[in-house]
């Protein structure tokens, strides 16, 4: 799969960060940019669910921040 593709939505790609992690076929620049792609995602749908919008209960993003860690990547 194309990174373009992975970015247009990872959590439909990937079930979990670490995942992304795992993900051999991906450098880790592209690992972070995935990652930092679903993190965005994660707080768009954070603020969504508190503006009494409808969406999942529980939020990925601890996970993802930890991957990001894990991975070195930039802020």
């Amino acid at each position: 799969m194309k990174l373009e593709d992975i970015l247009q939505d990872p959590a439909e790609v990937y079930d979990k960060p670490q995942d992304v992690v795992d993900d051999s076929n991906l450098t880790n620049e592209e690992k972070c940019k995935v990652l930092a792609q679903w993190e965005y995602d994660a707080e768009e749908l954070q603020t969504a669910t508190s503006e009494n919008m409808p969406g999942p209960d529980d939020s990925l993003l601890d996970d993802i921040l930890a991957a990001m860690k894990k991975l070195h990547c930039k802020d």
